[in-house]
């Protein structure tokens, strides 16, 4: 049986912090003014980038993107393992290194989800919506994913303690276990990345992510804006479409 080291712990929220960044609006400008000035649109550094809000809207309206790559962020993202399966889906612009279940012991922080996720679908695929849960079908959720995490993590630890490797042990955890990774982007790939796991009625473009990446995203996407508050107004203006 687990002891009070190895007890598991239940979490229904995401973790999202800002651990480097070298990312401005004006670094959209001086990147987009080369194209017609030269080694002088190394002054836009020093401007002030309220003065082009409008060379920003029309780089995003009519879709001009690599002046919008020219800068970084990397976040720091604690969630389950099926968010990062989804996340490392996309490519283009992002790099990760995740936590290793090879080289270290997996804590026991697994994912129970909270009261407010809607549970139940309904539709066909292309179609279908989810609306709430029974206080029921919550209490079915919740006592199965505890039970079947505490069982799963409690022949972890009996595989551990006979020997067996890390990297074979680990197969029996569950993807609900926590994880941990750096991700780094720049605000071109990360527009896309917020176009297709955020669900806004303002999206030019419909998307259904599911609740729990888009919960990562929200959190990437309010520290992106205060870095970059010109680029992210432009971006809710036009639709919310990476340009």
């Amino acid at each position: 049986m687990s002891d009070d080291t190895t007890a598991p712990q239940f979490r229904s929220d995401v973790t999202v912090d800002l651990v480097r960044s070298a990312a401005a609006d004006s670094d959209v400008i001086w990147a987009a003014r080369v194209s017609t000035a030269g080694e002088q649109s190394l002054e836009a550094l020093q401007q002030d980038p309220e003065k082009s809000k409008g060379l920003i809207n029309y780089l995003m309206r009519d879709r001009h993107g690599t002046p919008f790559e020219h800068n970084s962020m990397t976040f720091f993202i604690s969630a389950p393992i099926f968010v990062f399966r989804e996340f490392h889906r996309h490519r283009s612009g992002w790099s990760y290194n995740e936590e290793s279940g090879r080289y270290r012991e997996l804590e026991p922080v697994f994912y129970v989800p909270a009261e407010e996720r809607k549970l139940v679908q309904q539709g066909r695929p292309g179609r279908y919506e989810f609306v709430e849960g029974t206080e029921k079908q919550h209490r079915v959720v919740t006592e199965a994913m505890e039970s079947a995490y505490r069982e799963s993590y409690e022949r972890y630890q009996e595989m551990l303690a006979a020997g067996v490797a890390r990297e074979v042990a680990r197969a029996v955890l569950p993807v609900g276990l926590f994880s941990s990774m750096y991700a780094t982007c720049n605000a071109r790939s990360l527009m896309h990345f917020l176009s297709l796991r955020t669900k806004r009625e303002n999206s030019a473009v419909p998307s259904f992510p599911q609740r729990e990446i888009e919960m990562v995203a929200e959190r990437m996407e309010e520290q992106w804006a205060r870095l970059m508050p010109l680029t992210h107004a432009a971006f809710e203006t036009h639709g919310r479409v990476a340009p």
